[in-house]
């Protein structure tokens, strides 16, 4: 009751505000992956042996509800939806100790997806991520004999002129892939450390990579069909299939690593199992 007093004026401000933008969209999304994450090692968390911790608990606890107040007093989004990470790592050391939080470590730091990007961040690595974008599409599209050319983010084709806007970067979408890519790898379990230390690695790479080709197509499509075709359905249907496409890089990639180093998934219910063991 306390939990749902604290924060369901958060959630009901990111359902009618901030999940209603393109860029936050997946945040509802994120909210029902944690809710079934946590459904999931329900078992464990039942079963796991009592030993309070509370010199770790409290700390933690009190962290949690101050970083909440000053979220929610000062509009600080950021704060406001991290500080759930705390308050909840807190309680479950206060009443169960270790044990429990360790059998929920998952569910907990998944929350870290939910955390809207600081505006900082945000700023410091749009430019950057529309200038390289900028340049790879007019030198591959260059090379192929497109009559292109760029001036910075302004790319001119034909007689069309394109903006690489910051939705354009791909910033926010290599953070939604970033969360469908870790929560695959928690499902999948790999055993191997090289193989999870690759896929890892891989994510913000082929997020990249597909922001490319999509920024291409679009450039093609307004190209060959005319700029209403280029900023209609297509441009919205485009960052769709940009998602897909990556997922499916990624799934491949892993299906390689599995052959390469061996590796078998583990049963869908080892979790259960094991944990209640």
């Amino acid at each position: 009751m306390g939990y749902a007093a604290m924060y369901m004026p958060t959630y009901w401000w990111a359902a009618t505000d901030l999940w209603q933008s393109d860029d936050y969209a997946h945040g509802a999304i994120i909210l029902l992956v944690v809710i079934w994450l946590f459904w999931e090692v329900r078992d464990a968390m039942l079963k796991a042996e009592i030993k309070p911790l509370g010199i770790l608990g409290w700390p933690c606890f009190i962290v949690g509800v101050f970083l909440y107040v000053l979220g929610r007093s000062q509009s600080i989004s950021i704060l406001d939806f991290g500080s759930q990470i705390l308050v909840l790592a807190g309680a479950m050391l206060i009443f169960k100790g270790m044990p429990i939080l360790r059998a929920a470590w998952f569910p907990l730091f998944y929350i870290v997806f939910m955390i809207p990007l600081p505006g900082i961040l945000v700023d410091a690595l749009t430019g950057p991520l529309k200038n390289w974008i900028s340049i790879i599409a007019e030198q591959v599209l260059y090379q192929v004999g497109y009559p292109i050319a760029r001036n910075g983010v302004v790319l001119t084709i034909g007689q069309y002129q394109l903006l690489v806007a910051d939705a354009c970067s791909g910033l926010h979408s290599m953070f939604s892939l970033s969360a469908l890519g870790v929560l695959f790898m928690y499902i999948t379990e790999r055993k191997s450390w090289l193989h999870n230390g690759i896929m890892l690695a891989s994510i913000l790479p082929i997020a990249f990579v597909a922001n490319i080709v999509r920024v291409m197509v679009l450039i093609l499509v307004t190209y060959h069909l005319g700029d209403e075709a280029g900023q209609g359905f297509l441009h919205g249907a485009a960052g769709i299939v940009l998602l897909v496409v990556a997922l499916l890089f990624l799934f491949l990639l892993d299906a390689i690593l599995a052959r390469v180093f061996g590796v078998s998934l583990r049963p869908a219910h080892s979790r259960q199992s094991s944990s209640g063991a």
